[in-house]
């Protein structure tokens, strides 16, 4: 299985070098932050959760993003899907691995997160969260082993497989469910306190997940003799459509809420998003140009993507599928952690801006994840080059 690892062109190699690279710099940035402390981040007590958790957020999306392609495959016999259910749950299992680390990452003492193992407190969500996390990651660690022996060996997948898989739907809900539920369930930031937050965590993630798998699929349709399929890829991109714009009306209904009430304590986290706050003849909008940006980005995606036409061409969906992840990483990995902590409990402005070694830490983190994707992609490619002869 792994020896196909060790094989491959002058391009596969230079993207593992590069990931390693990549690895080491943000390994080497976090031993500084592990001797000097969270001090290096521009993390404070009024703005807690920064670049760090904002990344966990998004990437238990794109984790949970896998049940759009198992569900209609396994549920509705989309057999269209066959060919990318596998490389689904492999990005699942990169995405939700890189979930932890940016916990640890955010921990000062990391120690600390053996806690949650040694006393187990069921009355917290955290614990759940954990449970969750780490549970969707043994189920899709199992589901892949089995269903990539069974298409190795060309026979049917052994039966005791296909309830777990069945779980695995849920259980992807559940992943960022119980996440958005962190959020939500701090009575003390109205920005988070919302019983949308859930669902709209949920459109995101099914938005920018299949987007992420359509540019993976695509980079391989250029690069290898793996080919998903445009009926595939079409489908996928009709999913990415339809999450998309449910997405786009969850954010319209929470401005709606948050400006018509005129309730400042709602109305002052919207202004620092779009517009900044002013306070000690100051006016604090860094945050602004990117959530502008983002805002940019998810209208004209949408509108790309509602043509048929512009959405058939791959020529076109490929960088569509790029502008919708970017615009929800700005969206949830900096605009929705950052500004439900500002302004703070007391109505004070803290400004957080991500310091160089907290972003090269996150860079590391993100190397290991696309690590392990790749070595997963070359992994499930060696069989269907067979295959293709």
């Amino acid at each position: 299985m792994f020896e196909h690892v060790f094989r491959g062109g002058y391009r596969y190699w230079l993207l593992v070098g590069s990931l390693l690279a990549l690895i080491t710099a943000g390994v080497i940035a976090y031993l500084v932050q592990y001797n000097q402390g969270l001090m290096i981040t521009g993390m404070s007590r009024s703005v807690a959760w920064g670049l760090y958790i904002a990344q966990f957020t998004f990437l238990v999306g794109v984790a949970a993003s896998a049940v759009m392609v198992v569900l209609p495959h396994y549920l509705h016999d989309y057999h269209e899907f066959g060919k990318i259910t596998i490389l689904g749950e492999f990005l699942a299992i990169g995405a939700v691995t890189m979930c932890p680390l940016f916990i640890l990452v955010d921990l000062g003492q990391p120690r600390r997160i053996m806690n949650v193992f040694l006393h187990p407190t069921p009355n917290s969500l955290m614990f759940w969260d954990t449970v969750v996390v780490f549970g969707y990651l043994i189920i899709n660690i199992v589901i892949s082993r089995v269903m990539y022996e069974s298409e190795r060996k060309s026979v049917a997948p052994p039966k005791w497989i296909k309830p777990l898989i069945y779980l695995s739907i849920p259980w992807a809900v559940s992943i960022h469910t119980v996440t958005a539920f962190l959020y939500c369930g701090l009575a003390g930031r109205p920005f988070w306190l919302t019983a949308i937050l859930a669902p709209r965590f949920l459109a995101s993630a099914f938005s920018a997940g299949p987007a992420m798998l359509i540019i993976l699929c695509l980079i391989m349709r250029a690069y290898t003799r793996f080919d998903a399929g445009e009926k595939a890829i079409g489908k996928l991109a009709e999913i990415v459509t339809y999450a998309m714009v449910i997405n786009v009306f969850f954010v319209l209904l929470e401005l709606f809420t948050g400006l018509y009430s005129d309730m400042p304590h709602h109305m002052h986290h919207f202004e620092y998003m779009y517009f900044g706050l002013h306070e000690g003849g100051e006016v604090h909008a860094n945050l602004a140009p990117w959530m502008w940006t983002s805002a940019v980005l998810s209208v004209v995606a949408v509108v790309v993507l509602l043509i048929p036409k512009a959405r058939r061409d791959l020529r076109i969906l490929g960088p569509t599928a790029g502008v919708v992840v970017l615009a929800l990483w700005i969206e949830k990995g900096l605009g929705l952690v950052v500004t439900g902590q500002t302004p703070d409990e007391l109505g004070h402005v803290v400004v957080y801006s991500p310091q160089p070694l907290e972003i090269l830490i996150t860079l590391g983190v993100y190397g290991i994840g696309f690590l392990i994707i790749t070595v997963l992609y070359k992994i499930a490619l060696s069989i269907r080059e067979v295959e293709t002869g």
